[in-house]
């Protein structure tokens, strides 16, 4: 089980979202961004690393949201998704494209697999 980390960055009522690179599994999903938890580094390090690497911004985080486990066909992973803040604006480094959406707006976006029990929390609790 790989541990992967993501963060839900919030906007007033919206939160961030990244779509994945054409070249990568699962290539124009959307997902919220992240990434692997490397040796030695605690999920708090490797969420603040994966966002300044995707998205040239520093983030802190604020506790965990959500952590679910999911089978891909190449990859079997553990998310955390962890609330977050920032103060400067996301830039797209990695991802071909990201977005500021509502709750209500998630059924207009294809999302990765791992996600779908932490988008129907998020249409039920709001951000």
């Amino acid at each position: 089980m790989v541990e992967v980390v993501a963060a839900l960055v919030c906007r007033g009522k919206k939160f961030l979202i990244a779509q994945r690179p054409q070249n990568k599994a699962r290539g124009l999903l959307w997902e919220f961004v992240g990434g692997k938890v490397e040796p030695g580094e605690t999920k708090e390090q490797a969420l603040v690393r994966e966002c300044v690497e995707e998205l040239g911004v520093i983030v802190v985080p604020a506790g965990v949201y959500a952590t679910v486990e999911h089978v891909y066909p190449d990859i079997a992973i553990r998310l955390t998704l962890f609330r977050a803040t920032t103060e400067k604006e996301p830039i797209k480094k990695e991802h071909a494209d990201l977005a500021w959406i509502t709750p209500e707006e998630i059924d207009d976006y294809a999302f990765c697999p791992a996600d779908e029990e932490i988008l129907k929390k998020l249409k039920k609790e709001g951000v």
